[in-house]
């Protein structure tokens, strides 16, 4: 491994452990179909940290395309409309996405930095850094204002792949509460249904 690729683990690393030490005490919000969903108190935010759990009878390589397949991917993201590649360079990746929550809620959108990176015992590290102003904001759409998290794919030999996804976020805009809380709960969810329905097709 070269130089580069460690600073950029070690930074990894870093940057996983402070998403975790903003969001540190996680309760069981939901526990079905083999997926866990966790939830936890962000100090200073009223949106609740969202972290879920789940393994997929799958491997690495496939998990990796479908996530890679960025259009493609929309189609089992929550809520999302249209997702598109702004920039791909090495291991750094910008997508733009449309998100449709139900009405009164106006469509929002974000911009994330995808930062991916390997470990050594073979598991995939997927940061996700909202930049909201990387470029200027569409007609219609609210601007998401905080992005912060990762994806974690991990080998668990015979059983798959251990999934988890944990985001922490701001939505911007003004969203009622019981959408709010509903969204923490049925995003991580429905997005790692999604996914392990079609990895397991596959």
């Amino acid at each position: 491994m070269g130089l580069l690729s460690k600073v950029a683990g070690v930074c990894a690393v870093s940057l996983l452990a402070t998403a975790v030490a903003q969001a540190e005490d996680w309760k069981v919000a939901k526990d079905e179909d083999g997926i866990k969903v966790y939830l936890s108190e962000v100090p200073g935010s009223q949106y609740k940290a969202y972290r879920g759990v789940t393994t997929i009878k799958s491997d690495i390589a496939t998990l990796r395309k479908l996530q890679e397949d960025v259009s493609g991917s929309c189609k089992w993201i929550f809520q999302c409309s249209e997702q598109k590649l702004l920039k791909s360079e090495g291991a750094e990746s910008w997508t733009y996405t449309r998100f449709s929550p139900p009405w009164p809620v106006t469509a929002r959108d974000s911009i994330i930095h995808v930062t991916t990176t390997e470990e050594s015992d073979g598991s995939v590290l997927r940061k996700l850094e909202g930049l909201p102003t990387y470029q200027p904001e569409e007609k219609g759409y609210v601007r998401v204002t905080k992005v912060d998290g990762f994806w974690k794919l991990t080998p668990k030999g015979a059983d798959g792949v251990e999934v988890t996804y944990q985001v922490t976020t701001e939505p911007g805009g003004s969203v009622p509460s019981w959408l709010a809380n509903s969204f923490v709960v049925d995003a991580p969810f429905n997005t790692l249904k999604g996914m392990k329905e079609r990895a397991e097709k596959k």
